[in-house]
């Protein structure tokens, strides 16, 4: 289960890291799963947007992870901290869902290597925010 990048998985990677830096993207933090897949994502983004330092590795992001306990962490940052997460479906898509309409049974398909920007979040009560947008590979590549 902790397998690596595949070859072409690398390349997706790095062609939406160019277009994250194209669109001059920054981070407080770059969270990341734990799995092999994931922190090397990570490391790809990170590198891309010279923001190597923001790099941290979240436990809770790993499949068996407890969203609750993400949440928290994020509150750490601050309520105006950028944050890019990291991590394994459909955990992704469960999150999303909580924090856009407080339950985890909204249907939202992320796709690997898909971005989704969320806005006004907060992890006050319980978690809540809008999605501002979702976007696949594919798209990022066409909006140059």
């Amino acid at each position: 289960m902790n397998r690596a990048l595949t070859v072409d998985g690398r390349k997706e990677i790095r062609k939406v890291a160019r277009w994250m830096r194209s669109k001059k993207f920054g981070f407080d933090v770059i969270a990341t799963s734990p799995l092999t897949r994931s922190h090397e994502t990570a490391e790809i983004v990170a590198r891309s947007l010279g923001q190597k330092d923001r790099l941290a590795i979240w436990d809770e992001l790993a499949p068996s992870g407890d969203p609750e306990t993400l949440c928290y962490h994020a509150t750490q940052y601050g309520e105006l901290a950028t944050i890019l997460i990291i991590g394994h479906e459909p955990s992704l898509s469960m999150l999303i869902s909580r924090i856009i309409s407080g339950s985890d049974t909204a249907s939202i398909l992320l796709a690997k290597g898909g971005l989704a920007k969320i806005r006004n979040y907060s992890f006050d009560k319980r978690p809540s925010g809008e999605l501002q947008w979702l976007l696949l590979p594919k798209q990022m590549m066409e909006m140059r």
